[in-house]
């Protein structure tokens, strides 16, 4: 278990780029509103070369980490042990960190893609569409595997990416349908479609945003709104942010550092809000 709050503790989340990382005033809001006055969270730009040697000077002060591309991967093999739901993605952006020096790695964004989409009323889909095949994809899929009672369609630019996704859907044990990405815009009538590609790369489907959308869940929350989440809410249609997401994959791991739940969500959304109008 983490120490006695009233311990001096650190976190931090690591990645390369990382100044633009909105995690620092989401867990900084949340150790405040928990009293946790000694503890600290900064940002740190490490890359997958330097991961170990970080790795190394971690002392028992450290509580937890949050980890970002690129290290989602490379951290797994200076773990201790991995969460199940870490190693069916193969994803961790998460590692808790006890005084005996002993590293489990989780990961957040799973279940937070849950959370968030259930803040919003969306328990279960009947089928669901995932725009992209990237890094943020497999965990998209791995919650909607959760969730999703039928097929999943998944659209992608490459073959390589196509058989990663097929992979996935094997691991996972869902239905899944690979679909080029000059069909995308037909993902735009699934009951609940799921953007994970980089900013502006779904600019060009906004224009085929259908009079009646559904549910758009875009992973992106910083420009925001994207082209597609401003036509969707346009036309009426439920739209889920990036940031609803990062709120509640950083209320899981504030839990699991600190060991206090419930974690303050709102003030952490609030938080995040307030760096997101500073920028």
């Amino acid at each position: 278990m983490p120490a006695p709050a009233t311990d001096r503790r650190r976190a931090a989340v690591l990645g390369s780029p990382i100044a633009h990382s909105l995690s620092p005033a989401l867990h900084r809001a949340a150790y405040a509103e928990l009293g946790l006055v000694d503890w600290t969270y900064d940002r740190f730009d490490v890359d997958e070369a330097a991961l170990p040697g970080f790795f190394e000077g971690l002392g028992p002060e450290w509580a937890g980490l949050s980890l970002t591309m690129p290290l989602k991967r490379a951290v797994i093999p200076l773990l201790d042990e991995v969460s199940e739901t870490a190693a069916s993605v193969d994803a961790v952006n998460t590692v808790v960190l006890t005084e005996d020096g002993r590293r489990t790695g989780d990961n957040t964004d799973i279940p937070g893609i849950v959370a968030a989409l259930g803040e919003h009323g969306i328990e279960k889909a009947e089928t669901a569409a995932i725009l992209g095949a990237g890094a943020t994809a497999s965990s998209a899929l791995a919650a909607l595997a959760r969730i999703c009672t039928g097929e999943i369609a998944v659209y992608v630019r490459s073959a390589a990416r196509a058989d990663e996704m097929r992979g996935w859907a094997e691991r996972l044990d869902a239905e899944v349908r690979i679909a080029d990405w000059a069909d995308a815009e037909e993902a735009l009538r699934a009951p609940l479609v799921v953007a994970t590609t980089p900013a502006g790369a779904t600019d060009a489907l906004a224009a085929a945003v259908p009079e009646m959308p559904t549910t758009l869940f875009d992973v992106l929350y910083d420009p925001w709104p994207t082209a597609l989440a401003a036509r969707w809410s346009a036309h009426g249609g439920a739209v889920v942010s990036g940031l609803d997401l990062l709120v509640h994959q950083a209320v899981l791991q504030v839990e699991q550092m600190t060991g206090r739940a419930p974690a303050p969500l709102a003030t952490m959304r609030k938080a995040g809000e307030r760096a997101l109008a500073d920028r």
